[in-house]
């Protein structure tokens, strides 16, 4: 991505967003753009995806349902119960056909910044953890100690915030996306095998 098209695509957000959204999504960008240089990782692909994350958050959820079904992207029990959660699913196809980002590591961090997935590439977990972070965040529990480990330890940060989001999903009675779940399972899994074998080392 060349930063002529990040402008634009910063100026149809700003079109596009609501004034609240526009200012989460900056810092999104930004702080994706900043865990990128501290991960050796593009700084470009870390802003253009941190800019679209939530290019479909201001539709409709009627229009995100409709969009799904028109173009056969599959709606699962939760999301049809809640649709603003199709955010990800209708943002990931519309940076595609409205944007042209055909690169596939950019869609998939659009796509699984809610919810995550099992084997995340660095690009996925930067935005998935940028979101939590963001300066404009308030209200997410730890905060203050996930921002700190944001910068020191990808993976652990990672997993505090999925375990956190769980913990809270279940003390509100929010529906609970089985992706999560199985996300955050696999990283508990995973940093547990990387600890047991520096252990042998």
């Amino acid at each position: 991505m060349k930063a002529a098209d990040i402008k634009k695509i910063r100026k149809k957000m700003e079109k596009t967003l609501d004034a609240k959204r526009f200012e989460h999504t900056l810092g999104v960008a930004y702080t994706a753009a900043s865990l990128a240089m501290r991960y050796d990782e593009d700084i470009n692909r870390a802003l253009t995806a941190g800019l679209l994350h939530d290019c479909a958050k201001c539709i409709s959820n009627e229009k995100k349902i409709a969009i799904c079904e028109k173009h056969n992207i599959p709606i699962n029990e939760v999301e049809r119960e809640n649709p603003f959660l199709l955010h990800a699913k209708v943002g990931s196809y519309m940076a595609m056909k409205q944007f042209n980002i055909h690169d596939q590591d950019i869609i998939n961090a659009i796509l699984n910044h809610t919810t995550g997935r099992p084997g995340m590439s660095p690009l996925e977990k930067i935005v998935y953890i940028a979101d939590y972070i963001e300066p404009g965040r308030k209200q997410a529990p730890n905060l203050q100690l996930i921002r700190k480990m944001a910068f020191e330890n990808i993976d652990q940060a990672l997993v505090k915030i999925l375990g956190d989001t769980l913990q809270y999903l279940e003390s509100t009675g929010t529906p609970i996306d089985a992706m999560t779940q199985k996300t955050y399972d696999f990283y508990i899994l995973t940093n547990k095998q990387c600890a047991n074998t520096e252990e042998n080392l």
